[in-house]
C-alpha cells in the first residue's frame, strides 16, 4: 500500500535581477542630482558679485552655511527615513531642493540668499547625502554592501565636480537665473522616477536582501527622530572607535572638499592655469572618483578595512604634499595630481562606513555614519577658512596643501586603531 506524498508549496520564484539593483539606479541619480545642486552655488559666486555688489564674504556666510548643514542634517535624515520610510523622505527633500533652487531666481537681497541656499537648500541637500547611500547599502543588501556604498558614495562626490564645467559655461552663456531654474526642473523631474521606484525595504516586495534567502522583518519604530539621532551622538561620544572614525573623516574633509574643491582653482590661477582648464582639472577628478571610490567599495567587501584606509589616507597625504611642487612640472605634473588624487578623493566611505557597522550594529551603521560624517563637514569647513587665511598671510597654499598632506599621514595611523577594544558601548537594536 503507496503512502501519499505530501506535496511542498513551490518558493517563490527569484527574480534574475534582485530589485534592490532598481533602489541602487535610483538611489544613484538621486545623490548625483542632489550633489550637482549643491556644487551650484560655486559657479553663481561671480555672476552674484557682478549683479548685486555682494562681497564673496556675504556670498560664503550662505555657502558655509549650506555646508554646514549638509553634514549636521545626515543624523536626522537617517532617523528621518527610519520612521517615515526611504520613498517618501527622499520624494520630499527632492521637492525642498526643486523649490528652494527655484526661488533662488527670484532673490534680490542678501538675507534672500542665506535663506535659500544656505538654510533652504542646506537641509534638502543633507537629506540626499551620502547617509542616504549607507541606508540602502544597509537595507537591500546582505552582500556586495561595500561595493553598493562605494558606487553611491562616487555618485554623490562625481556629481559636485562633473557639472561644475557645463553649469559655468551655462551661467556666463544664459545667465545664472537660468541654471537655477534647469537645476530646478531636473530636480523636480526626478520625483515621480524615485515615487515609483523606490520602495522602502525588501520586505515590502516579499524578498529577501541581496544575497540572502531569509527575509528581514520590518521593524516597527515610533520614536522620535530627533531623540533617536541625539542618543547615537551620545552613544559614539562614549566610543574610542567613534572618535578614532571622527577624527579620521574629519582629516577627510579638510583634505578634499574643504582644501581641493575650494582651493584648487584659485591655486591654479596662482601660478597662471585658465579657471576653465581648472575646472576642467576638477571634472577629471571626479570621473577618476567614480572609479576609485566605486574600487574602493569592491576592495571594503575583501580586504580589512583598516588596512584599507591607512593606504587611502597614506597616498592622499603624499599625493597633497606633491601638490605644491606638481605646478612647476607643466600642466601634465598637475594632471598627473589630478588622475592619482582623484582616484583616492573619497574612497574612505566604504571602509569607515563597515567599521560603523562592526562597532555599533549593521543596523545602527547609517546613523553613526551620519554623525561620522557630520565630522567630516566641520573639516571640510574648517579648511576651506583656515587654507584662505594662509594664502592671505604668505601669498601662496604652500603651507596648506603641506599640513594637508601631513594630516592625511596621521590619519592613516589612527585608522590602524580602529576596533581595537571590543568593549564598545551599543545602540539598542531596532524594534521589530
Amino acid at each position: 500500500m503507496s503512502v501519499p506524498v505530501e506535496t511542498l508549496p513551490a518558493p517563490p520564484p527569484v527574480p534574475r535581477l534582485h530589485y534592490a539593483w532598481v533602489v541602487v539606479a535610483v538611489t544613484f541619480l538621486v545623490l548625483l542630482i542632489g550633489a550637482g545642486v549643491r556644487a551650484t552655488p560655486s559657479v553663481l559666486i561671480v555672476p552674484w558679485e557682478r549683479e548685486f555688489g555682494w562681497t564673496a564674504a556675504t556670498i560664503s556666510v550662505g555657502i558655509a552655511l549650506n555646508i554646514f548643514l549638509y553634514g549636521m542634517i545626515g543624523p536626522f535624515a537617517v532617523a528621518i527615513i527610519e520612521r517615515f520610510g526611504l520613498r517618501t523622505a527622499v520624494c520630499c527633500s527632492l521637492f525642498v531642493l526643486a523649490v528652494g533652487t527655484a526661488a533662488t531666481s527670484l532673490m534680490t537681497a542678501p538675507w534672500q540668499m542665506v535663506l535659500l541656499w544656505g538654510i533652504v537648500v542646506g537641509s534638502g541637500s543633507g537629506m540626499v547625502a551620502n547617509v542616504l547611500g549607507a541606508t540602502v547599502a544597509g537595507r537591500w543588501f546582505g552582500k556586495r554592501r561595500g561595493l553598493v556604498v562605494g558606487l553611491l558614495t562616487a555618485s554623490s562626490a562625481t556629481g559636485q565636480l562633473i557639472f561644475l564645467p557645463m553649469l559655468a559655461s551655462l551661467a556666463v552663456g544664459s545667465g545664472w537665473r537660468s541654471v537655477s531654474l534647469l537645476v530646478a526642473a531636473v530636480t523636480l523631474l526626478l520625483i515621480p522616477l524615485a515615487a515609483l521606484l523606490l520602495r522602502d525595504r525588501p520586505a515590502d516586495l516579499g524578498l529577501p536582501r541581496y544575497g540572502e534567502t531569509t527575509i528581514t522583518p520590518t521593524p516597527v519604530l515610533t520614536e522620535n527622530p530627533a531623540v533617536r539621532a541625539l542618543r547615537g551622538l551620545r552613544t559614539g561620544l562614549k566610543s574610542k572607535d567613534f572618535w578614532l572614525l571622527s577624527g579620521t573623516f574629519f582629516i577627510c574633509g579638510a583634505s578634499t572638499n574643504g582644501l581641493i574643491g575650494t582651493h584648487l582653482i584659485p591655486a591654479c590661477i596662482d601660478h597662471g592655469i585658465a579657471e576653465v582648464t581648472a575646472a576642467g582639472l576638477l571634472a577629471v577628478m571626479g570621473i577618476c572618483d567614480l572609479i576609485g571610490t566605486t574600487a574602493s567599495g569592491w576592495l571594503t567587501d575583501r580586504f580589512d578595512s583598516r588596512k584599507l584606509l591607512a593606504w587611502y589616507y597614506g597616498l592622499r597625504g603624499l599625493s597633497l604634499i606633491f601638490l605644491p611642487y606638481s605646478f612647476d612640472l607643466s600642466f601634465y605634473g598637475l594632471s598627473l595630481f589630478a588622475v592619482f588624487y582623484g582616484l583616492d578623493w573619497i574612497a574612505t566611505v566604504p571602509p569607515t562606513v563597515q567599521l560603523a557597522g562592526k562597532s555599533f550594529g549593521e543596523e545602527n551603521a547609517a546613523l553613526m555614519f551620519g554623525w561620522i560624517a557630520a565630522a567630516h563637514q566641520i573639516g571640510a569647513a574648517s579648511a576651506a577658512w583656515l587654507a584662505g587665511m594662509v594664502r592671505t598671510d604668505t601669498g601662496t597654499y604652500l603651507g596648506a596643501f603641506v599640513s594637508a598632506g601631513l594630516l592625511c599621514l596621521v590619519a592613516a595611523l589612527m585608522a590602524g586603531f580602529v576596533g581595537r577594544n571590543p568593549r564598545e558601548p551599543a545602540l539598542r537594536p531596532l524594534p521589530t
